[in-house]
């Protein structure tokens, strides 16, 4: 599937642009397709060497915190739930400790911290994979869960809204708490079903109960404070968190009586590995993206859902945030330049603008997390992965727009 929409992007692009042509007498648009191309090209290579530091910051740290033993731990702790969605990954076994790391870190926004974490897991659930070019069950679950990983505090959504003016950049919070609880439940019911798992048993459920009280409870607390005090406390929060992890990891070292200098060294060694793995996906997947965008194919996706949505008598407020929907799957930077473009045409506190931020902190970036996360392991078969997780994009975008309906409020 993966391999047909990638053609897609290029095929529709390339029609797009030479009906511009033909019919509009726009001859620009082969230039500029031309620039977008191979400047993404340049912009994919650079995304994956300045990756590069992060990877070999956190690999290192993961290195010290697996052998510390504190990745077992965190095995151990959530080995009943793993054993039951992920029965092909042993009991304590590393991947299920960088597993949990990768999604709270997504959980507290912290993406820098969470790409090298992923990439960690998805190698040692490689180690574990019979068919090397296929992607296993459990990858297929951490693919998914992790592209539509829970935002418990959107930092950035709430930094740029404050630095455009909003009044109350936090009023977002709520909502998106909303859409990206929706789109990880509906992703990972999709990869439940396709893989027949169990759900309905007291020790799934009663995870999930925990979850929901940890969400619940992250969303009474910040809601308890004032709206002036959100931003500053949730982005305090993250950071220290951030920090203590990593004192955490060295304590533990120490404890253990291991060599963390040379502990580090070791792991941040595989992160220059790791970044230019990923450099042909990479310029692969978002060079096919920048074609699609700057080919006017996402502008007339647009016009015609307004048409669509009008001829029925809905409501159309929300069509001027679906340039943030549609870019998200496919582009990070994308759907963020839609967003800040969105809030800076409307306003930052209108109903477009309050919506394409919902929408922005509803769900990761699908292709780029599949290209990057499958391109490190070198997996072509992606399986189930792509199809779920499209679908808990789709599940976190209509919970951000009824949410934006039912929480907007003029100032």
């Amino acid at each position: 599937m993966l391999n047909f929409i990638w053609a897609g992007f290029f095929i529709f692009g390339f029609i797009c642009a030479a009906y511009q042509s033909l019919i509009g007498g726009d001859l620009s648009v082969w230039q500029n397709l031309s620039t977008s191309l191979f400047g993404t090209a340049k912009t994919a290579f650079l995304i994956s060497i300045n990756l590069t530091g992060l990877l070999c910051l956190w690999l290192g740290m993961l290195k010290i915190a697996e052998k510390s033993g504190l990745t077992v731990l965190l095995a151990k702790a959530l080995a009943p739930l793993f054993g039951k969605i992920m029965p092909d990954v042993p009991q304590n076994h590393p991947a299920l400790g960088s597993i949990i790391m990768n999604m709270a870190a997504n959980m507290l926004g912290l993406d820098n911290a969470a790409t090298p974490m992923g990439l960690k897991a998805m190698e040692q659930l490689q180690e574990l994979n019979p068919k090397k070019d296929t992607a296993s069950p459990a990858q297929v679950l951490f693919m998914v869960l992790n592209a539509s990983a829970v935002t418990l505090i959107p930092i950035t959504i709430l930094m740029y809204r404050a630095e455009l003016g909003s009044a109350n950049p936090s009023a977002v919070f709520i909502p998106i708490l909303f859409a990206t609880s929706a789109s990880t439940l509906v992703g990972f019911l999709a990869v439940a079903y396709v893989q027949k798992l169990n759900i309905f048993n007291r020790t799934v459920l009663a995870y999930l109960l925990l979850f929901v009280a940890i969400v619940g409870g992250a969303a009474f607390y910040f809601l308890s404070l004032p709206p002036s005090q959100r931003f500053a406390s949730s982005s305090a929060l993250s950071n220290f968190l951030l920090m203590f992890f990593i004192l955490i990891f060295l304590l533990a070292g120490l404890y253990k009586k291991i060599n963390v200098y040379e502990t580090f060294i070791s792991g941040a060694k595989e992160g220059f590995d790791v970044a230019v793995k990923i450099i042909p996906y990479l310029v692969a997947m978002l060079c096919a993206i920048a074609l699609f965008r700057s080919s006017g194919a996402l502008d007339l996706l647009v016009s015609a859902f307004q048409v669509v949505f009008s001829f029925f008598g809905i409501n159309t407020d929300f069509v001027a945030a679906l340039p943030t929907a549609f870019m998200k799957p496919l582009s990070g930077s994308g759907a963020r330049a839609m967003m800040i473009e969105t809030m800076q045409a409307y306003g930052a506190d209108s109903f477009p603008a309050f919506v394409s931020c919902i929408i922005q902190g509803s769900t990761e970036t699908t292709f780029y997390v599949l290209a990057v996360y499958f391109g490190a392991v070198k997996i072509s078969k992606t399986g189930a992965a792509l199809p779920c997780a499209l679908l808990a994009d789709l599940a976190g975008i209509i919970t951000a727009i009824l949410c934006g309906y039912a929480f907007y409020s003029p100032l």
